[in-house]
């Protein structure tokens, strides 16, 4: 294992927080709130985009929205592991201040995000129209869903860009930067959204791809600011001078973050392709059914954020910690994370079902035949999403030490043969229901998998470690679960 590099070059500088030192449960929760924050800035973002959407537009609209940001979020995963792989091999490097590595990883990850996100933006425009003929997307919304999802893979590079940013500032322990950058992104999109919709002032009136377009342009312009206060504020992961050299990795490096960042994608692949099935399936039910589950997506996305969060913090604490060898810290950690995650997530629960109309209402009209499917869909469904949370603590414990292929097992078997299974099996007895209650049962099947396979305990055996410069690329081929060489202590 490479000797952590201590360097005055390599010394933490100011942005970064050291997180494996001090009480565990208060440092946790400092941390994942303002991540908490960025994610629900995130969804009220979505959701105020829809509102206008729906208001504006109608239900054919709003039903080509569900559409296209299905399929957005199958085109984020197929890029997305890699920024995890980085972000963990940038939180175990920060733990043993190891900064040069931590800015390596970095570079390699921007590098390979940026020319997989252009590519598959390209990919994803042209063949949008073969796309959303696979989903059978009802012919009255096909046009709008073809305009909408068109512009919006344009929005893939710099949303990439910002959210890997974000992901590498977390790794270092600042979860507040990127809460002040999610708050510009949001203001900017929910501003730009009517004015390109309906062509206010000297803008032109883009209707449904207006809605694109104010994300790509919020994108663009977040992105280049919060570039900008990277350098003004010489945060740790910039690069400068000869450290451009970090965007085009070694092929020992690129091995190892693409051998961790695939089955990482692939889970999120995983997630969005039962989600195109599920969508699917909801289709051939028209219209109307449609647009509730998607305003009742809407609610769940508020939801599963606490859960969201606290994993994504778990996962950056215990990288931090293992990278320093404070294993004695590990467990303690989950269990924080799992209890916050039942207080939190459990009181989302409890508000979005007394206050379900109210709040499902803001997406359609009072009068909307879609509203009493959405409320039947959300009594169904809602209260699940407390096991979604547990099962996203354990992940993050996992994914901190590179144990990736498990948690993709276990979402495969969870979102495919049980969720489709039950689909199939209740099907006859129940009709559409049968669709909203296989989430229940593949949610508490994930959880208790993630649970027994946590159990076992052979994720600990090892750490990820940022190879040498001249280091040969053996150590890149070590794809054992997890990757690496440091044993645990405890």
């Amino acid at each position: 294992m490479p000797a952590p590099q201590h360097s005055q070059h390599s010394r933490p500088q100011r942005s970064g927080r050291d997180l494996t030192s001090g009480a565990i449960a208060p440092t946790l929760l400092a941390f994942a709130l303002p991540t908490l924050g960025s994610n629900v800035l995130q969804s009220l973002n979505g959701s105020i985009n829809t509102i206008w959407v729906g208001r504006f537009l109608g239900e054919d609209a709003l039903a080509a929205t569900s559409n296209a940001n299905i399929i957005m979020f199958l085109m984020f995963g197929m890029v997305f592991g890699f920024g995890m792989a980085a972000t963990i091999l940038v939180g175990q490097s920060w733990g043993r201040r190891d900064v040069e590595g931590a800015r390596r990883a970095f570079g390699s990850a921007v590098g390979l995000v940026l020319a997989a996100s252009v590519v598959t933006a390209i990919a994803g425009y042209v063949f949008a129209p073969e796309i959303l003929t696979l989903l059978a997307t009802p012919g009255r919304a096909y046009d709008e869903a073809l305009a909408y999802l068109r512009v919006i893979f344009l929005s893939l590079p710099p949303s990439m860009l910002l959210v890997l940013v974000f992901m590498g500032l977390r790794g270092i322990g600042d979860s507040l930067t990127p809460l002040w950058f999610m708050v510009l992104s949001v203001v900017l999109d929910s501003s730009l959204n009517p004015v390109l919709i309906l062509g206010l002032g000297p803008a032109p009136a883009w209707g449904i791809a207006g809605s694109a377009a104010a994300t790509l342009f919020a994108n663009l312009i977040s992105c280049a600011v919060l570039l900008g206060y990277l350098y003004y504020r010489d945060v740790p992961l910039r690069l400068r001078g000869a450290e451009w050299r970090y965007l085009l990795p070694e092929r020992a490096l690129t091995r190892l973050i693409v051998s961790k960042g695939l089955p990482i994608g692939a889970q999120m692949l995983v997630i969005s392709g039962a989600g195109l099935a599920m969508v699917g399936l909801v289709n051939r039910n028209g219209v109307e059914v449609t647009a509730a589950y998607g305003i009742a997506q809407q609610i769940w996305t508020y939801i599963q954020m606490p859960a969201m969060a606290i994993g994504a913090a778990v996962s950056a604490m215990t990288a931090q910690n293992i990278g320093a060898g404070r294993w004695d810290r590990v467990g303690a950690i989950t269990r924080s994370g799992i209890l916050f995650n039942l207080l939190l997530t459990g009181a989302a629960i409890a508000l979005s079902l007394v206050f379900d109309r109210a709040i499902l209402s803001l997406f359609v009209g009072a009068d909307s035949a879609a509203l009493p499917i959405a409320r039947h869909i959300n009594h169904i469904v809602t209260w699940a999403f407390v096991l979604f949370g547990v099962t996203m603590v354990v992940f993050g414990t996992v994914r901190a030490n590179g144990a990736v292929w498990g948690p993709l097992a276990i979402l495969f078997v969870a979102m495919f043969p049980i969720r489709l299974g039950v689909v199939a099996l209740l099907h006859p007895a129940l009709g559409v229901d049968a669709l909203w209650w296989s989430f229940p049962v593949s949610l508490f099947s994930s959880m208790s998998l993630s649970l027994l396979y946590h159990a076992r305990g052979t994720w600990r055996k090892g750490a990820l470690v940022v190879p040498d410069d001249h280091e040969c690329e053996e150590r890149s081929h070590a794809d054992v679960e997890p990757a690496g060489a440091m044993k645990p202590t405890a």
